[in-house]
């Protein structure tokens, strides 16, 4: 049996005895193609020569290439381990033509190589090409292989391009049929998606130049490209269909489990075949000059190992375990890559170092992830926000939190996920506004080098002076802003809020000997506060004194509503239970939401009492208190911290609220949370509070808005301006409106019920397009098409005909509003052999809809129209006569 470095060796000796120049795989880190993250394929260093723009003094080349897919577009990580075949690290072994042979050879060569070096047996492959390259079918023919196995292909998996325009042609493939004991179809079918046929070879013929019109024209130098999982081949070779059951897998697989003293190939082997994959990956990045950081090639490398790391915490390792496999690989690889023993010091190092960092937050970040599972009910999915904030406060990507999540036989809401990185991101761009193409989030960093951070006085004063330090217009630090110029202002200090933790940010004006503005918005970059401003009269000039005015009445509503959601966040604590958590909040002038984890909708009572309780401690007007502590200390008094938020080594604690079963050091403290925004001096400051209602905000998270103060008393006013007009217009007193509109509704029932009566006996009269009762296949068959009738009187109506008929199977279509309901039933003595299902869904595949379900005895489902009716019920019949 070959062993995989024998396998990689018989392809480039093969090539090169075919006159091929054997030429050394590139880094993983692209040198020619700045749009790609890692080499992916055996091509990208070729890329030049393709196109022309390059040439050597070879025209024929063979590699073995590594690639890597772990990023961008072209990223398998999330299914490495779980599945026969995905990786982030492959080899990719490939011969290639530039301008010299052509369709004629490639294929030969692939023939030769793969039916006589390799002996693979020729009955077990198949060839796909594109349907239009008769030229690629005849050679196959030529070559040997039955028509039947010739498979034409329409869609571009067989048919290559670099991009919109540019180099482009059709593609021949090789598949391997593992045989019919596995699931699956040949290319091409229904069934193609399933693990019997395995392509092994691809060979792309680039003989055209694609044009933004459109059109193509033939290339002067038509060339070729192939490509051939070494993983993949090794597999077959080496009789399997797994390529973690390949010699060099079982070789880091034994590794990992001596180093973890586990079983290699037991119900952990998973956890063994994440960390020899990514061991892999890792180090061959490494070895190519990327480091692991934040951002970049650099966060793939730390999503990779921080992969693996906590497959190895899995395995129960207390210790690094993935720096005490690099010998192994090494021994392995090194042979082939010379560069993995040259850097295996770095490599050994540096994964060393990584994992001694990570263990300490990956034990903290599971914990945190555990205890989130554990207020969710069974089987519910992970909220997304609570994914989003393991990611951005732990550096948690999402497919290891969704690793993590598959081992508890859930999943996560990737869509909550992705609405939160949305989000964020689309607060980063918002940050930005205003400053122009040519501003770089940079900008800030540097303003805050040479002017250190802004002092924030805004807790204590809403007024105070600063001193002008930067102007930043359309992207550039200016010296002058004048009347009329929209700029982004920087002072010393600032008592203007700057948006965070949900607060937004302030707005106000600015004033100095020379001029004044008004500040529109506040926000904060690299711990610069950024005043956006708009200049009213003068100039604003850099090094001015200024002075500093916040909108009282904006900033007090805005306080208001966050002290509110404090109370709030306690109150469905409260009512709810613990298991409440804060999962977002939006505190603006005009309202506050709240989002936090339960998995239920509130009731009107539950809503009730949570806004009783609020307006209670309102009504109390107990000061409230704000203390700077250490976060360890703030949680031993009990305060709330926001799930996943990040907090130095100090925080500012706010307390309000008295309450004879409270918190705190004296056990009667009502709320007490830990916050960085501003807030009232008495809870009496907020006025009043209101809820708007609850809505759901994600899985497993509820939402609720509401309003204080001002807002709150107009809101209620308007609703009770409303509640006299209705009752003005039912001609009721207020205290009445509730019973007249239920003798209404109940009224306006009554007519429904008498009104479907009607439509059901109009239907049962005949009063309808139909199919009189009929024999299909010796069972009693009745169709019929109504008008006026919707989709639920159709199972009573099903039932009416089954009685009638007594044995035998009814289909109903109903034309409701421009769209097909469709209902059948089938009789209890028929349906052991006959199922109201199968009617329903070849009815409504005529009808322009997809599905339906039900029972063998009653089943529905819809359409996009009722014009197909008598081929719907064609269809139907169709099934019953088998």
């Amino acid at each position: 049996m070959p062993s995989l470095n024998d396998i990689r060796s018989t392809f480039l000796r093969y090539f090169e005895k075919q006159d091929h120049r054997v030429v050394p795989s590139s880094p993983l880190v692209p040198r020619n193609d700045p749009t790609l993250m890692f080499a992916n394929s055996g091509m990208v260093q070729f890329k030049n020569l393709f196109t022309g723009v390059e040439t050597r003094d070879y025209t024929r080349a063979t590699t073995a290439q590594k690639c890597v897919r772990a990023g961008g577009k072209h990223n398998d990580l999330d299914n490495v381990g779980y599945t026969a075949r995905h990786h982030t690290f492959f080899e990719m072994l490939g011969n290639f033509s530039f301008g010299d042979y052509f369709k004629d050879e490639a294929i030969a060569f692939a023939w030769e190589l793969i039916t006589k070096d390799f002996g693979i047996d020729k009955d077990r492959l198949s060839v796909t090409v594109y349907h239009t390259d008769d030229e690629a079918y005849a050679i196959w023919k030529k070559m040997g292989v039955p028509e039947e196995r010739i498979i034409r292909i329409a869609t571009a998996d067989n048919f290559w391009q670099m991009g919109p325009t540019g180099p482009c042609g059709p593609c021949t493939e090789i598949f391997y049929d593992h045989g019919d004991h596995i699931w699956g179809g040949p290319p091409g079918s229904p069934e193609e998606d399933g693990d019997r046929f395995i392509e092994i070879w691809n060979i792309v013929f680039m003989q055209n130049e694609q044009f933004e019109d459109g059109s193509m024209r033939a290339l002067d130098m038509q060339s070729i490209d192939t490509g051939m999982g070494l993983e993949r081949i090794a597999a077959l070779l080496q009789g399997s269909h797994d390529n973690y059951n390949t010699d060099l897998f079982r070789a880091l697989i034994e590794a990992s489990a001596n180093a973890t003293s586990t079983d290699p190939f037991g119900e952990q082997n998973v956890h063994h075949r994440v960390i020899a994959d990514h061991l892999r990956s890792t180090s061959f990045l490494i070895a190519d000059g990327v480091m692991p950081s934040n951002d970049g090639r650099g966060y793939v490398l730390r999503r990779i190992m921080r992969r693996a790391m906590r497959h190895a915490h899995l395995l129960g390792a207390k210790d690094p375990v993935m720096y005490q496999l690099v010998p192994a690989l090494v021994g392995q690889m090194g042979a082939a890559y010379p560069e993995l023993g040259q850097a295996q010091a770095l490599i050994e190092e540096t994964l060393r170092a990584e994992e001694t960092r990570f263990k300490q937050t990956l034990e903290r970040g599971l914990r945190l992830l555990d205890d989130e599972v554990g207020s969710l009910p069974d089987g519910t999915d992970l909220p997304g926000q609570a994914a989003f904030k393991l990611y951005d406060t732990y550096g948690f990507p999402l497919d290891l939190t969704q690793d993590a999540m598959r081992e508890k036989g859930r999943g996560v809401d990737t869509e909550g996920f992705d609405a939160a990185m949305a989000e964020q991101k689309a607060k980063a761009r918002a940050s930005w506004a205003g400053t122009g193409e040519a501003a770089d989030s940079t900008v800030w960093f540097d303003i805050a080098d040479k002017h250190g951070t802004t002092d924030f006085l805004g807790y204590d004063t809403e007024q105070a002076e600063g001193q002008l330090l930067t102007i930043l217009k359309d992207g550039k630090q200016v010296d002058v802003a004048k009347a009329g110029d929209t700029v982004q202002l920087v002072f010393n200090q600032t008592p203007f809020y700057a948006e965070s933790g949900g607060q937004v940010g302030d707005s106000g004006t600015v004033k100095t000997d020379a001029g004044a503005g008004v500040i529109t918005d506040t926000r904060k970059a690299a711990g610069v506060f950024i005043h956006f401003a708009e200049v009213t009269e003068g100039e604003l000039r850099v090094g001015a004194g200024a002075e500093l005015v916040v909108d009282h009445a904006r900033r007090s509503a805005i306080r208001a509503n966050h002290s509110a959601t404090h109370l709030l966040h306690e109150a469905l604590r409260e009512a709810l239970g613990d298991h409440v958590a804060q999962r977002g909040s939006l505190n603006a002038d005009d309202r506050l939401r709240f989002d936090f984890s339960h998995n239920a909708a509130l009731s009107l009572e539950q809503l009730r009492q949570i806004e009783a309780d609020v307006n209670r401690f309102i009504r109390q007007n107990s000061p409230v208190e704000t203390r700077i502590m250490t976060p360890d200390d703030a949680r031993e008094l009990g305060a709330q911290a926001l799930f996943g938020e990040k907090y130095g080594d100090e925080v500012r604690v706010v307390s309000m609220g008295r309450d004879a079963t409270g918190k705190g050091s004296d056990g009667q403290t009502y709320s007490i949370e830990l916050c960085g925004g501003t807030h009232v001096k008495q809870t009496g400051d907020i006025g009043m509070f209101v809820t708007l209602g609850d809505s759901a905000s994600s899985a497993g998270v509820r939402r609720i808005e509401a309003l204080t103060g001002q807002a709150a008393f107009d809101y209620l006013s308007a609703q009770d301006a409303r509640l006299a007009e209705t009752a003005l217009m039912l001609k009721a007193s207020a205290e009445d409106v509730p019973t007249r509109v239920k003798a209404l509704l109940d009224e306006r029932k009554a007519l429904s019920n008498e009104i479907a009566t009607l439509r059901r006996e109009l239907a049962m009269s005949g009063g309808a397009a139909q199919v009189a009762d009929e024999d299909v296949g010796g069972t009693a068959f009745f169709a019929q098409v109504l008008s006026g009738v919707s989709g639920k009187d159709l199972p009573a109506l099903i039932d009416e005909h089954k009685a009638r008929m007594g044995s035998g199977a009814v289909l109903l279509i109903a034309d409701a509003d421009g769209k097909a309901a469709v209902a059948a039933g089938v009789t209890d003595d028929l349906t052991g052999a006959l199922s109201a299902v199968d009617l329903v869904r070849a009815a409504v595949a005529e009808l322009g809809g997809k599905g339906g379900g039900g029972r063998p005895a009653m089943a529905q489902g819809g359409g996009a129209s009722a014009e197909n009716s008598d081929a719907a019920i064609n269809a139907a019949k169709a099934v019953i006569g088998g």
